[in-house]
């Protein structure tokens, strides 16, 4: 049934390796009670671990129901573990907020393939002498009462192996009794158990004692002979455990998920609550810096397009007037037909000729200083300067030499208030010119005003 041949297990802490076992080989048949003892630190714990699938080993061979098993994955692994064992631990493992029964049924929840048995776990709790205890919490419980619902969860799935590890260490004598009594009942049946313990009179049950020392196997004594039970259709089965299925949505799994949940955030409420809000305060931290990049994203996108894209500005040298060096484009060397010939160049979308320059503007209602740009019609597509109220000049007006302008945001806020100038006058320089349009915002930074023009 099991059949293990020099296994070796080696832990590593940081650099330092720390042997558990060094090849031990055992094989245990159908329907034997095995006792495993040793003191501390000889590997038993290690050796049932293996041998329950919750480890596996460094080196050699572990064939179990005729399957080797040592190389197996995570998730055959825990097909295996679900159907071929139940395991009884010393400290009992019991949710501490949840009824006996409830326990009990936990492995169902976690066994793909089966489904929350109710009646096969009340059958079991009445077998171990639980039968008016299922619905007390297992916080409620003896030290005894918590054993028998830990061997009832162990068998509520029938394995043909149940795994017990110092189940009777932190019992008292009569409760120490009544657990051995159960499982060697569960032996009766047929099953096989491994059993882990420092007590040889608890290792008297088993059919044989395996003595370890230093992660090796130092004698095997027979304590009784093996009479193999009789096993009828129903009972224990010994076929191999199915591999593991494939993901399948169950409502019932998920409201009993959903149960669990739900009992383990009320068992702490304390806990939950400053669970939820460290993760609100880091949800809304998160939400802020993203807000506040695409914030940034946006205002940079915002100025970038004011100012065109695909954007390149050519302005004349400095020129030198009696030795004083005058400022970039403050004498005028390109002429229209300079524009021109740029346009002509491969990879030249559009060309707009500029000229600017300080001046004083006066409406009906006021004057103002502001900058002062003439330019041609495909200004407003290369500046993003199409205009909120109005129309920009066209080809039209540049043939006529219109006297037509736009107005920025700025000048219109001072000069007009909340009024519509569009069709009205204002005196450029002491030159009336027609108002025709309203320039888009374009926002001012440290350096100057974009919307005062």
């Amino acid at each position: 049934m099991l059949h293990v041949t020099d296994i070796c297990k080696t832990y590593h802490m940081g650099t330092v390796a720390v042997p558990a076992l060094n090849g031990v080989s055992l094989t245990i048949e159908a329907g034997e009670f095995v006792a495993i003892m040793g003191p501390s630190g000889s590997g038993k714990s290690t050796l049932l671990q293996i041998l329950g699938l919750l480890d596996v080993p460094t080196s050699g061979s572990y064939r179990l129901q005729g399957q080797e098993v040592s190389r197996l994955t995570d998730d055959e692994l825990a097909a295996w573990r679900g159907r071929s064992f139940g395991f009884v631990f010393q400290q009992f493992h019991l949710l501490p907020r949840a009824t006996a029964l409830e326990n009990v049924m936990l492995p169902r929840l976690y066994t793909p393939g089966t489904n929350a048995d109710r009646a096969r776990a009340e059958t079991l709790l009445h077998e171990v002498g639980l039968g008016t205890r299922m619905q007390h919490r297992s916080n409620e419980l003896s030290g005894g009462q918590q054993q028998r619902v830990a061997i009832a969860r162990a068998l509520i799935n029938d394995p043909p192996i149940i795994l017990a590890d110092e189940p009777t260490g932190n019992l008292d004598s009569a409760s120490e009794k009544d657990i051995m009594a159960i499982l060697s009942q569960m032996n009766a049946r047929g099953m096989i158990v491994v059993l882990v313990t420092h007590e040889l009179e608890i290792a008297k049950h088993a059919h044989r004692i395996v003595r370890m020392r230093d992660g090796m196997i130092q004698s095997i004594d027979r304590v009784k002979s093996l009479n193999r039970p009789h096993v009828t259709a129903g009972q224990i089965t010994m076929t191999p455990a199915p591999p593991p299925p494939a993901f399948e949505f169950r409502p019932k799994e998920l409201v009993a998920h959903f149960k669990e949940a739900a009992r383990a955030l009320l068992a702490n409420k304390v806990r939950s609550g400053l669970s939820m809000l460290g993760i609100l305060i880091g949800v809304g931290a998160v939400l802020a810096m993203l807000a506040l990049g695409e914030g940034a994203r946006e205002s940079v996108r915002a100025r970038l397009a004011s100012m065109g894209s695909n954007l390149l500005i050519m302005r004349p040298g400095a020129a030198q007037v009696g030795g004083v060096a005058l400022q970039v484009g403050a004498v005028t060397r390109l002429t229209m037909d300079d524009a021109a010939a740029i346009g002509q160049l491969p990879g030249v979308n559009r060309v707009a000729p500029t000229v600017s320059e300080r001046g004083q503007i006066v409406a009906s209602t006021g004057n103002w200083n502001t900058q002062i740009l003439g330019t041609t019609p495909e200004y407003s597509v290369m500046r993003a300067s199409q205009p909120v109220l109005g129309r920009f000049f066209s080809d039209e007006d540049v043939k006529k030499r219109a006297r037509v302008a736009l107005i920025g945001m700025t000048p219109l806020r001072e000069l007009y208030g909340r009024e519509n100038p569009v069709g009205t006058s204002i005196k450029i320089n002491k030159v009336n010119f027609e108002i025709i349009g309203i320039l888009p915002v374009k926002g001012a930074t440290a350096f100057r005003d974009q919307d005062d023009i």
